[in-house]
């Protein structure tokens, strides 16, 4: 009677590749590479094959000849390339098939001077590289439109929250510029992630790089790549590309989920103050009243979920060894163009949700006159304009809003002449009560640098639209 190793060992087989690691590693990574790798490899072979020739370690002849090999198999679908046990994966598929077309011999001078590590790297590099450049690109894009919304209300008063409770009045203009300015750090560092990625490790072979005299410069031209990562070790060991892709995927999404909250909010209808076009709304399928603002939910999930995907490239690679390892090649890769995939879904979504949304004015002008959030004047003004230390100022303040939410009041109901029984040894002006309980006089007092006076916040976005003319 056979053992239960046995029974297994006749299923799945005895030498390499087992079944097992068949169908749960290889062709799943065959598959990953086949989708993600797949062009960049061929680029690679056809700028590799250029340089060799060049440096004479090729003749003229030669380098045609495997050109037209690479190009025929590149040309082929890529469904009719399929995993196959003979080979241990892509790149020693696409080998023999160009083998097919130019001879074994010919399929192997290919790889002068070329490991599967430099070319891994490389490959990983100008794939991410190109996901990292439409993340940017998007990103510029919904910034633009942010800009041009706040360009829009200036003058668009309402109240900003600390704590989430409502603190002072605002503008939605200063309120925009200031997620603006957010997003414009992250995309700085969605670009320094750019110029970390692109550069080039080809050259380094498997990690010292090769006897054989090839031009480790001209491959980054080729490749279109800004640089070189000079030592060989270096740029087959280090994982700071990923981990620096990974940070920056990491800010703009947690960022933009931090206000995609906040537009949650404003578009409830208890708050009420955006209104997502029907483009981008869906109706209950029961409660045929509601307007849900599902674009935006959607956002804030693929946000989350693109963060995460990030913060697994950083766990993937911490506490790995400096050098070639497979935790941060292919079962790592995939994580960071999800991330990036889902990144540049929000970038786009929330651009076409905030082009086309409309902003409650009068709503949220009343809501800027509620909650005594303009009661913090009353404590300069007595302080500015009547000599009373701040301190005290502030506590008189304070004691006044305690009055009114005794009363269950906002401060544009009660009279003067009760707040002045309050305040005892200082008497206010009517004209001072009448600044102070107005949003719009809060609102145009703030003219200093970066101020909420709509001459401030014009300012501020006009030199803003400028750096897009300097850019």
């Amino acid at each position: 009677m056979k053992t239960i190793r046995e029974e297994f060992e006749l299923k799945d087989g005895i030498s390499f590749p087992g079944k097992t690691y068949v169908e749960e590693l290889l062709k799943p990574v065959f598959e990953d590479q086949k989708k993600h790798l797949y062009e960049a490899m061929f680029k690679i072979h056809e700028a590799h094959t250029t340089m060799l020739a060049e440096q004479g370690i090729l003749t003229n002849d030669e380098c045609q000849i495997i050109l037209k090999g690479i190009q025929e198999v590149k040309s082929l679908q890529t469904s009719e390339i399929s995993y196959s046990s003979q080979y241990e994966d892509l790149f020693f598929l696409v080998e023999s098939r160009i083998g097919e077309h130019i001879g074994d011999e010919l399929a192997g001078k290919m790889h002068i001077a070329k490991s599967r590590n430099d070319m891994g790297e490389a490959m990983y590099r100008i794939v991410l590289r190109d996901y990292i450049k439409r993340a940017i690109q998007d990103a510029e894009q919904l910034n633009k439109v942010i800009l041009l919304q706040a360009e829009q209300h200036t003058e668009t008063i309402m109240p900003a929250h600390t704590h989430t409770q409502p603190a002072q009045p605002t503008t939605f203009g200063h309120y925009l510029v200031a997620i603006y300015d957010n997003l414009s750090r992250d995309i700085m560092r969605l670009k320094q992630a750019y110029q970390t990625v692109n550069q080039s490790p080809m050259g380094a072979a498997a990690i010292t790089t090769t006897g054989f005299p090839i031009n480790r410069e001209r491959m980054v031209e080729l490749l279109d790549f800004d640089g070189l990562i000079e030592n060989s070790y270096d740029a087959i060991g280090t994982g700071d590309y990923l981990i620096e892709a990974a940070q920056a995927l990491i800010s703009v999404m947690t960022n933009m989920g931090r206000w995609l909250q906040e537009f949650l909010r404003m578009a409830s209808k208890e708050v009420g103050l955006i209104k997502v076009s029907d483009a981008y709304i869906q109706i209950s399928s029961i409660m045929p009243q509601k307007r849900n603002p599902v674009s935006i939910e959607h956002s804030r999930a693929l946000a989350s979920s693109a963060a995460a995907e990030g913060l697994a490239i950083i766990h993937m690679i911490h506490n790995t060894p400096f050098g070639d390892i497979n935790d941060t090649e292919d079962d790592m890769q995939p994580h960071i163009y999800a991330g990036y995939q889902k990144a540049i879904r929000v970038l786009r979504l929330m651009r076409a949700v905030i082009l086309t949304l409309d902003f409650d004015k009068p709503r949220a002008y009343q809501q800027a006159r509620e909650n005594m959030i303009t009661i913090t004047d009353l404590a300069d003004i007595l302080a500015r304009e009547y000599g009373i230390p701040f301190r005290e100022a502030h506590s008189k303040a304070s004691n006044v809003a305690t009055k009114v939410s005794e009363m269950n009041k906002e401060l544009y109901d009660v009279p003067l002449s009760l707040v002045n029984k309050w305040l005892k040894d200082v008497q206010l002006e009517e004209s001072d009560w009448e600044a102070i309980i107005d949003p719009k006089h809060f609102v145009e007092s703030r003219n200093v640098t970066g101020g909420t006076n709509p001459v401030v916040v014009r300012d501020m976005i006009e030199r803003r639209k400028e750096s897009w003319v300097n850019s």
